[in-house]
């Protein structure tokens, strides 16, 4: 079976949540027999943590070829989805699989030449708060209605989504989660060197930082409350360069908070193997990899209560008032005192999710709806 992934920036990469699902989920498909080609932003780069690990456009088994695009804010997503769309179209390929709404604009075209079109929805990218109200927010919706109106088959991340769509549209769709492997843990070393942080010494976030991850109500809420913990926020901007200059002015006066921008590899490692405790404060999620990667690695997860967070954490996390400042510093504050409620919450954290979402069983019921 031949399958093309469109809709991502670059495989392989951790630059978002999708492109770090198929850096995963494509060579185990390709192990699994399935011939797969991903179709790469023209406009984006692979990152030093996988600089030569791609050879003669392969990466793992997994072919990369190039969707021309141009690198302009709002427009090199479209374009290259509707670019590598018309290239698919004419490939021999028995199932396109298009990853998040906006690119599912263009999956009316391979459909005109009877392909067979799976989307995933990753996220209901509309209500996005960077994308605003204008064009680029009515773009995705639009991509919604034509994936729910003309894919074969539609996969959703969480029983929310699947209940959205069946309120909204009257489609059916299927539950695929993401998956997570056994991390490898690491020692202080290289963030110590770089931002002189010691094991269970810092408040870590690892997220894009976009307004629906609620960066600005974690830095607020720290800057409410007396620890000796630092936060680290691990990220970059995402289309977002007002809000991330916005979090920064907030961050201002206080040399505590540290700013990484994009970490990967071994830093990023430390990171996790590290922290006393991580937040996720979103507002919106599809299935957070954060979240999945925080308990993976053993740490103590405050989140907000958010569907999408408790449904997949269940009792292995804290959790707090989505979008409410003051019930997160309190609940920070209790946690920055107490250490043996944090060793309390990270007790079995890694076990319940390693063994909760496997990438292989992801790969296989991928491959059964493929078949299907």
């Amino acid at each position: 079976m031949k399958v093309a992934m469109i809709g991502h920036k670059v495989v392989p990469s951790r630059r978002g949540g999708i492109e770090n699902v198929l850096t995963t989920l494509c060579p185990i498909l390709v192990e699994m027999g399935v011939e797969v080609t991903c179709y790469n932003r023209s406009s984006d780069k692979v990152e030093n943590e996988y600089v030569g690990t791609v050879k003669d456009k392969m990466y793992k088994g997994v072919k990369i070829k190039k969707a021309w695009t141009i690198n302009f804010r709002g427009f090199a997503a479209m374009i290259a989805s509707f670019t590598a769309a018309i290239a698919a179209s004419f490939g021999k390929y028995d199932v396109i699989h298009f990853h998040a709404e906006g690119p599912c604009a263009a999956l009316w075209i391979p459909k005109l030449f009877g392909k067979k079109c799976v989307a995933t929805v990753h996220g209901l990218d509309w209500q996005r708060e960077k994308w605003g109200k204008g064009f680029a927010s009515r773009y995705i919706k639009f991509g919604e209605k034509i994936l729910a109106k003309h894919a074969d088959e539609v996969i959703v991340l969480s029983k929310a989504a699947q209940e959205y769509f069946k309120e909204t549209y009257g489609r059916e769709t299927t539950i695929i989660h993401n998956g997570i492997s056994r991390p490898e843990k690491k020692e202080a070393e290289l963030i110590k060197e770089m931002y002189g942080l010691e094991k269970d010494g810092y408040i870590s976030l690892v997220s894009r930082l976009t307004a629906e991850k609620g960066v600005h109500y974690l830095i607020d809420a720290y800057n409410s409350i007396k620890t000796d913990k630092k936060l680290v926020i691990a990220g970059d901007t995402s289309d977002t360069d007002d809000y991330v200059k916005m979090l920064k002015e907030k961050a201002k006066g206080n040399p505590d908070i540290i700013f990484t921008g994009f970490i990967s590899g071994d830093v990023l490692k430390e990171i996790y193997s590290n922290a006393y405790l991580n937040v996720l404060p979103s507002d919106l999620e599809g299935m957070s990899l954060s979240l999945l990667e925080s308990l993976a690695y053993r740490n103590a997860l405050l989140c907000s209560d958010i569907p999408e967070n408790t449904a997949v954490a269940g009792d292995k996390a804290i959790y707090f008032r989505k979008g409410d400042v003051s019930d997160l510093a309190d609940k920070l504050k209790v946690l920055c005192e107490d250490k043996s409620l944090v060793e309390k919450v990270r007790e079995g954290a890694d076990e319940f999710i390693l063994s909760k979402y496997s990438w292989q069983d992801v790969a296989k019921e991928t491959c059964r709806l493929y078949q299907k």
